[in-house]
Order: C-alpha cells, then sequence, then structure tokens
C-alpha cells in the first residue's frame, strides 16, 4: 500500500487557483467593488500620515516634515485647555441626547410604516419623512429661525394668541439643546427608517399569526415579535451611533450656534474648527482629533464585545 503525501507547495497553489476561480467567477462584482475601495484608501487612510502633525509643531510655511517635534506636548496643552472640560461635557450631552431621544424615533416609524396597509400612503408618507434629509444644515437652521422666531415665528404667533409671551428660543442655553436634538431627529429619523423596513421585510409572517392565535394584540406583537425579530440590527446600528459619540454634527451646531448660546452647545468639531481653521493651531487642532478617534475607537469596540457578550452578532 503506498501513500501520496502532499507538498506544501501544492496546496498554496490549488489555494491561489481556487482564489483566481473565485475571482473570475465574481469579477463583475469585484469590478463594482474598485470605486469604493478607492473612496477609503485616497479619502480615509492616506490622509491618515497627516496624524503626525498632532506630534508637531506644524508649521505651514515650513511643511510638514521640516516642522519641529514636540512628542505629547499638544495632548498635554488640549488635556489643560480651559475650553476642554466643557466641550467634553457638551459632545457627550448632545450625542447621548440624540441617542437615547432621537434613536427609537426611526424604530417606531419604521414598525409604523410597516403596517400601514395603503400603499400610497405609505409612498407618500415614506417620501415626506425622507425629503428633511435632503436638505442642508443651512436651510434647516433657516427654517428653525422662521419658526422660533420671537417676532414672526409661527411658534410664537400661537404663543402669542394664546396670551403667553414669545421667547426667543434660539438664543436660550436652556432651551437650544432641545433645539438641536429635534431638528436632528426631523431631518435625519425618516432616513434612518431605509434600514429598519429592510430587516421588517425578512420577519416571518407565520410569528405573527401564533401570536394573533395566542391573543396577543399590536402592542404586543410588536413587543413580542417585530422587536426581538430585528433585535440585531437595532444593535448593529446602536453599535455605529456609539462609535460617533464624540461626533456631535459639526454642520448642525455651526449654523445653531451663536454668541450666546456657544457655551452651551460648543463641541469638539467646532471647537477644532476655530482652533484649526480659525487661528492656525494645525498642532493643536490635530491632536483634538485624534483624541476623539481614539475615544471612538475604544468606544466602538466595546459595544460591540457588550453586544457579544449579551449573545448579539454585532459588527464582527
Amino acid at each position: 500500500m503506498t501513500t501520496t503525501i502532499k507538498s506544501p507547495n501544492s496546496n498554496k497553489v490549488k489555494k491561489k487557483s481556487n482564489l483566481f476561480k473565485k475571482i473570475s467567477a465574481h469579477k463583475v462584482l469585484y469590478f463594482m467593488m474598485i470605486p469604493g475601495i478607492l473612496y477609503f484608501i485616497i479619502f480615509r487612510y492616506l490622509p491618515m500620515f497627516g496624524l503626525v502633525i498632532a506630534f508637531k509643531d506644524y508649521n505651514i510655511f515650513a511643511g510638514l516634515w521640516d516642522s519641529p517635534w514636540v512628542g505629547w506636548q499638544n495632548f498635554k496643552d488640549v488635556l489643560s485647555s480651559p475650553d476642554f472640560s466643557n466641550v467634553l461635557f457638551n459632545t457627550l450631552k448632545i450625542s447621548f441626547g440624540k441617542i437615547l431621544i432621537g434613536f427609537p424615533v426611526p424604530i417606531l416609524l419604521a414598525i409604523l410604516l410597516n403596517e400601514m396597509r395603503c400603499v400610497k400612503f405609505k409612498k407618500i408618507s415614506q417620501t415626506l419623512l425622507y425629503l428633511p434629509h435632503f436638505l442642508s444644515w443651512v436651510v434647516i437652521g433657516g427654517i428653525m429661525l422662521n419658526l422660533l422666531s420671537p417676532v414672526s415665528g409661527a411658534i410664537s404667533s400661537f404663543f402669542t394668541a394664546t396670551g403667553i409671551e414669545p421667547v426667543n428660543y434660539m438664543a436660550q442655553k436652556d432651551s437650544i439643546f432641545w433645539v438641536v436634538i429635534i431638528s436632528d431627529i426631523w431631518k435625519e429619523s425618516g432616513w434612518g427608517t431605509i434600514v429598519f423596513l429592510a430587516a421588517l421585510t425578512q420577519v416571518d409572517p407565520t410569528l405573527y399569526e401564533a401570536a394573533r392565535m395566542d391573543g396577543a394584540n399590536k402592542f404586543q406583537q410588536m413587543i413580542h415579535v417585530t422587536l426581538p425579530a430585528i433585535s440585531s440590527i437595532i444593535v448593529l446600528m446602536l453599535i455605529l451611533k456609539i462609535g460617533k459619540i464624540m461626533n456631535a454634527g459639526f454642520e448642525q451646531i455651526l449654523v445653531l450656534q451663536n454668541a450666546v448660546t456657544m457655551e452651551t452647545i460648543d463641541i469638539f468639531d467646532t471647537f477644532v474648527y476655530r482652533e484649526g481653521l480659525g487661528r492656525g493651531n494645525y498642532s493643536f487642532s490635530s491632536a483634538v482629533d485624534m483624541f476623539k478617534s481614539i475615544v471612538a475607537l475604544i468606544l466602538v469596540t466595546s459595544a460591540n464585545k457588550i453586544s457579544q457578550w449579551l449573545g448579539e452578532e454585532g459588527i464582527a
């Protein structure tokens, strides 16, 4: 009886041939991936070399490589900055507010849209919900100013008609937080339903039939059938939201911010914008941005691990 021993080189050749066969079989899909891969390489990975600015006293005239190294000094300056604690608190407050208040809204909207039986009304509702997403924050800011203006705003006019003195909510430290949260929900909640609506199409209809036979009403079906069925998607989207906690919405805050409310809603992004482009302190702003990225990486990794410990798939 003779035995044949396969060499490691033959296994490698076989694996390579199988890989090429798979690529050639799906060459159209791989070709379609090229623009996305190039986008991430050019706009995501190559700019990472600019992180070296955070460790230098960067001078725009001397250039990146000729600017002197300062080590961790920029990070020390960031942590000792008098604005750092306030900016950190505002960023976390606004981000957690958007998650706690705004994150459930697309889920509820998706469930409500999924329950609609009139197809025409459902399409009209979806279009109206998606529309604010395509408006820029400059337009949204103008709409909020017109709505909340103490002189000619619709809400102020309503208060005046009911005998209540109108308030300039855009210039109140106590109310500007809610303006930020509500405007973000109005703009993005409709667009956020797309993922959850797609997930709801995969729910087995027989589960609802079994629940109805057991006497479950619509609310009980939502609690015991719908939400558990799309729980993995909910957890995935929540992890992605947690990864963006340090990004509380630069364009939105920049538009809604003014001299009175700056202290209340000043976040890392607007802080970096002022320090970097406003004052030309590029090394300091790069250190702030790198701090944000490190914290975001820790948060998304931790959230993913916790979700896996709880039995969900998570990101990977």
